[in-house]
């Protein structure tokens, strides 16, 4: 079977979707108290999703090569009474995040590719706006 873009969304959200079952729920904060704050961000792709309070938003992000060293966080805050990360996984070549969208209004998912949490030095970054109405 020859897999297409749209052939591999589907299959990836509902990966997001088993993955967000089997983990169970946590809430984020929107930024992890024992990472380094992440410097100046290089330019990077930018998504905007719109939604409305109650439905998941899935982020995919590739994995970096397993002997890089590399690894993507949450680079920024974000508006937590707008969306909250409530799962996370690998799905084949993938780092998946799983947001519930829990209030009206706009928040950017900033993520940043770093050498583990304590590097400041971004290699590569990616945005996902979000707007909830």
């Amino acid at each position: 079977m020859i897999r297409t873009a749209t052939s591999v969304r589907p299959r990836l959200f509902l990966a997001a979707v088993v993955a967000f079952f089997a983990v169970g729920a946590a809430a984020a904060t929107g930024a992890r108290n024992d990472s380094a704050p992440v410097g100046p961000l290089p330019a990077g792709p930018t998504a905007t999703t719109t939604t409305k309070p109650g439905l998941l938003v899935a982020v995919a992000l590739p994995h970096a090569a397993r002997k890089s060293g590399l690894g993507w966080r949450i680079a920024r805050r974000y508006d937590s009474h707008i969306v909250r990360q409530i799962s996370e996984a690998d799905v084949r070549g993938s780092v998946v995040l799983v947001f519930k969208v829990v209030g009206r209004g706009d928040t950017s998912l900033v993520f940043a590719l770093t050498r583990g949490d304590t590097s400041s030095k971004a290699v590569k970054a990616s945005t996902y706006k979000i707007h909830s109405a």
